[in-house]
């Protein structure tokens, strides 16, 4: 890619930053209002669906590609029914947030849409495994594929509690694996990441503590969807699929968080599906760490797994498996210090 191609890219993600920032302040002016409770970090009434933005320039970035790029994209029927389906779950989570649907009715959803991906053709159908070789999935991959979707929009939806925190780590990530994509060749992936980063930098500024507005469903569960696409999408990177890992390394902070916790939840005999405050992320700000540090937090995570990326991309195929380590450590590490402040501050894992 040429750097007066790249600038030109710059200048089209600024055109599509300016329109989620549009879109952004017209769900301030006409609010779906977020109330506080008990469950919730806010304190006052603050608007919600503030994704809307990150849709909408996503949408329009999408259009501009289909029409001029078309070596940027992948196959029409999969371009379209990924597009599709991701503008569908996007309509569902703003319904959501304007009447609160029963979880069962959004996992229907997202299982609706994880189907439209994969019939399209967007699945893993092979996976180089440590000690086995080249694995052939089959159908395995088509059911690998649909959990990981389910799995990545809820996790992202999850942890979208806390001003800044998904809206920053994911503007990160995004332009992380838009200079990766556009280093292996990935120009679907790179375009997409690319926009994603545009949208939300439209969107962060009105999201950093304290919010003017949140993201709501719509943008979270939007932005696990299309992430959790990208992720199959840059399986095709390598022979091996092995750089399939690429968007679940980045993810890694939120991705073990949620899986965390609804694990510790299930042990304990709680509902899964209920409304809670027991993320880590959330026990640490319950525990006194401030809104602002968590999220900064979380923003070094995604740095840091872009380090590991990078180291990811130079390893043999047989030791690229063994990255995910040191991202295991360091969430270790920093479940260990919120365990230590949740026990000194008096707090119950089950309050909240």
């Amino acid at each position: 890619m040429t750097l007066e191609a790249f600038l030109r890219h710059l200048a089209f993600a600024g055109v599509l930053a300016l329109i989620s920032a549009l879109c952004v302040r017209l769900m301030i002016a006409r609010p779906i209002l977020d109330h506080p409770d008990a469950r919730k970090a806010h304190k006052h009434p603050t608007p919600k669906g503030g994704g809307v933005g990150i849709v909408v320039a996503f949408l329009v970035g999408m259009a501009v590609l289909f029409q001029v790029a078309a070596f940027a994209r992948l196959a029409d029927t999969q371009f379209v029914g990924v597009i599709a389906a991701a503008a569908a779950i996007a309509l569902v989570a703003l319904l959501d947030d304007i009447w609160d649907f029963r979880f069962i009715v959004k996992l229907a959803a997202q299982a609706g849409a994880a189907l439209v991906a994969v019939a399209g053709g967007i699945a893993l159908d092979r996976l180089s495994m440590p000690g086995l070789g080249m694995v052939s999935l089959g159908f395995a991959g088509v059911a690998l594929t649909l959990f990981w979707i389910i799995a990545c929009t809820n996790a992202v939806n999850f942890m979208d509690g806390l001003d800044g925190l998904v809206g920053g780590s994911l503007f990160l990530a995004c332009a992380i694996l838009a200079l990766i994509a556009a280093q292996e060749g990935g120009l679907f992936v790179y375009a997409c990441a690319l926009i994603l980063a545009a949208g939300l930098a439209g969107f962060l500024p009105f999201n950093l503590h304290p919010a003017r507005i949140f993201m709501g469903d719509v943008g979270s569960q939007f932005l696990g969807f299309v992430m959790a696409v990208l992720a199959v999408a840059s399986a095709r990177f390598d022979l091996q699929q092995l750089s399939f890992l690429i968007v679940p390394l980045l993810l890694f902070g939120l991705l073990f968080d949620t899986g965390f916790t609804l694990l510790r939840r299930a042990l304990m005999r709680e509902r899964i599906s209920a409304p809670h405050r027991s993320h880590l992320y959330q026990m640490a700000q319950r525990s006194g760490v401030s809104v602002r540090r968590v999220a900064l937090v979380h923003w070094v995570f995604v740095c840091f797994h872009g380090a590991l990326v990078a180291l990811f991309l130079r390893l043999s195929p047989e030791a690229k498996p063994l990255v995910v380590l040191p991202a295991i450590l360091v969430q270790l590490a920093w479940l260990g210090y919120v365990a230590r402040r949740v026990r000194a501050a008096g707090l119950s894992w089950r309050s909240g």
